[in-house]
């Protein structure tokens, strides 16, 4: 086994690396940009290198220095982790020429599945089943053309080299075909370096299903059974499980024969270390090979709690030249597992990206062997970041069976916040709750037919206000005592009984006023909705028991400054202390003018000065965290002022268009 090794990433997953080399005895090497200098990685490594810049390419993709730093610290393999240098031949090439161990798979296997239309062909060869389509490597637009026109439709145009839902585009009518394919092919070219694209099939009822497979050095191979990721949003996850339950739903010849398929595609290859065989399985039961990622995927917890094994650990015992741990026979499985990934995105806005700091950030404690489990490379006081993933953290639960796993997932959520960007923990509650997924039916389709459902803010209640009322109270009554009584918050009055006025903004701006007043029998809560007897407890965890009338109920009030998350088994409600008398500037021109609703660069201007555009219309494609994003006109006009160029950095919330009648 080695005695030290360099990590050659960030976050999250650099911290789960971190943690089973901790409990091995193995020293951890850190790389880190100029953005990650407190990053958690870096603090939790026992030692750290500055590699770059912040973007990518100045810093965890230069491959040279991150070799060197290995090389300078004595290092003995490195651990690519997923993403960034994860799946590049070159540079695991590189390594095996400095004698520095690559803990993944050979070049060869990954130049053999780098490939999404070389690795079909490779997998057609071996007997497994693919989707039909175009993976071949002309690439000139008439000819992709023609053969879009030959596959039928709907149809999905793929880059050959990616991953992660980039370089992806759905074309549901020929008409719409070469405009997909340009976007695709850039999008491609700018994550992968390569804009060659496949064209395939798109299955109809599709269920996204993967197999983790394991080989080593000493021909061995093994799956460690499936991950359901249907789920998806712009084509990636944000929720997984195992065991699959489109795969419960029949007997197991299916998943054994999947599993042999997964199998013999790594064998096929003659594959090492950790591997995912991608699956699309359509609604007739029929299965097709997607792609192989080489490497460790995001979802691998899953897989870890369902089998007890520590899969990082796997991947050591195999790079150091071990054989696997275990046979097929002797890997066995119990319970559900499921993830969420916890992303600073925004729902309501097509799940677009977000950045800035996380003031706070709760999630529920854990142990080791808990059935609860949060892998994260954040903490309260980090920021959120233009220039990586937006994933804040991933949130596993265990259960004996499906619906103990659900329910401790609800629980888990409802004790997760985050004050500072916004997150899609609203919309997950609500997903894990909805009738559909309780049901098991999560086909790929499932955000697209349950978006309204899932988009659905949690009613404003009187026990919602009563939680963050309680919460402004019980703050203020541990604070140091006021000296000025004009400071005082305590409702005093001459002559009548006490009477305190507490106003809140919700996130829609609506203004709610709420009424704390001293009665003969206690306090009374006077909200929008009813006027109650009011009290409330504070547990030992935290949890505020709140009183209205003869109801008690639980929640959980987060705040940071004047900013609230009440959270309650049913959802969650984000409310901000209002000042009636501040008074903010409005502009007068907003109408006139678009502004850009996240940082990013600049890809593509499909307008000029002067051009007369239509609500709806695209103006401008945007990069920001490694996707592209589409801005229409919100409204008809002529193009004014076009204040950006191609290639370059637009900041938040900066005007990128004025507009003329």
């Amino acid at each position: 086994m080695f005695n030290k090794i360099l990590i050659a990433n960030r976050g999250e997953i650099a911290c789960r690396v971190i943690r089973t080399c901790k409990r091995l005895g193995i020293k951890t090497v850190a790389v880190y940009s100029d953005a990650d200098r407190s990053a958690q990685h870096v603090r939790l490594a026992d030692e750290a290198y500055c590699i770059g810049g912040a973007p990518p390419r100045d810093s965890y993709l230069r491959a040279d220095v991150i070799l060197a730093v290995a090389q300078k610290a004595g290092a003995e393999a490195i651990h690519p982790g997923y993403g960034f240098l994860s799946e590049n031949p070159h540079f695991a090439r590189t390594c095996e020429a400095a004698r520095i161990a690559f803990i993944g798979p050979t070049p060869d296997a990954i130049e053999k599945m780098g490939s999404k239309s070389a690795a079909k062909a490779l997998m057609e060869k071996a007997g497994v089943p693919v989707v039909p389509g175009y993976h071949g490597a002309e690439q000139d637009t008439a000819f992709l053309a023609e053969q879009s026109k030959k596959i039928g439709y709907p149809q999905l145009i793929k880059a050959v080299a990616g991953g992660g839902g980039k370089g992806m585009r759905l074309v549901e009518r020929a008409e719409q075909f070469i405009a997909q394919l340009d976007a695709a092919k850039r999008e491609a070219k700018n994550a992968f370096g390569d804009d060659n694209v496949l064209i395939e099939r798109f299955i109809k009822g599709p269920h996204h299903i993967e197999f983790q497979v394991f080989g080593d050095s000493h021909g061995n191979v093994v799956h460690l059974f499936e991950r359901e990721c249907s789920i998806q949003r712009r084509h990636q996850k944000i929720l997984e499980e195992t065991p699959s339950p489109f795969l419960d739903q029949v007997d197991d010849l299916m998943r054994d024969t999947m599993g042999a398929a997964a199998v013999a595609a790594a064998r096929a290859i003659d594959y090492r270390g950790a591997g995912t065989i991608e699956f699309i399985a359509g609604e007739n039961r029929e299965f097709f090979f997607m792609e192989m990622n080489t490497r460790l995927q995001v979802e691998h917890p899953i897989t870890e709690m369902i089998t007890g094994e520590d899969l990082v650990e796997w991947q050591l015992l195999v790079a150091a030249g071990e054989a696997l741990p275990l046979t097929q026979n002797e890997i066995i499985t119990g319970g559900h597992a499921i993830e969420v990934r916890i992303c600073a995105e925004n729902p309501e806005n097509d799940f677009l990206p977000e950045i800035g700091d996380l003031r706070v950030f709760v999630a529920p404690e854990t142990a080791e062997d808990d059935d609860i489990r949060l892998d994260t490379g954040v903490v309260s006081g980090d920021h959120i970041s233009i220039f990586y993933d937006p994933m804040i953290a991933k949130l596993i639960t265990w259960g004996g069976d499906r619906p103990e796993a659900i329910r401790r997932m609800q629980g888990a959520l409802a004790e997760t916040a985050v004050i500072g960007v916004k997150t899609n923990l609203a919309f997950l509650q609500t997903l894990v709750q909805h009738p559909a997924f309780l049901a098991g039916d999560t086909d790929t389709a499932f955000i697209t037919k349950h978006n309204a459902a899932l988009l659905q803010a949690t009613s404003l209640s009187s026990a919602v206000l009563a939680a963050a009322c309680a919460r402004v109270l019980a703050d203020e009554a541990t604070a140091a005592p006021q000296t000025d009584a004009w400071d005082s918050h305590t409702g005093w009055r001459l002559n009548q009984s006490a009477s305190r006025l507490i106003e809140f903004k919700t996130m829609a701006g609506e203004e709610v006023a709420c009424h704390v007043h001293e009665t003969p029998h206690g306090l009374a809560l006077t909200t929008p909705y009813a006027t109650t007897a009011f009290g409330w407890a504070i547990n030992q965890d935290g949890v505020f028991r709140i009183r209205l009338n003869d109801q008690i109920q639980s929640a959980q009030v987060v705040r940071d400054r004047d900013a609230l998350v009440v959270l309650t088994p049913s959802g969650r409600v984000s409310l901000s202390l209002f000042d009636p008398y501040h008074v903010e500037a409005v502009n007068a021109s907003s109408e006139g003018r678009l502004t850009a609703m996240m940082p990013g660069r600049v890809v593509k201007l499909m307008v000029s000065v002067g051009d007369e555009v239509q609500k709806g219309q695209a103006l401008i494609i945007m990069e920001a965290m490694k996707m592209e994003h589409t801005i229409i006109s919100p409204r008809r006009g002529v193009i004014e002022h076009v204040a950006f160029q191609v290639g370059q950095m637009v900041p938040a919330d900066a005007v990128l268009f004025s507009f003329n009648e």
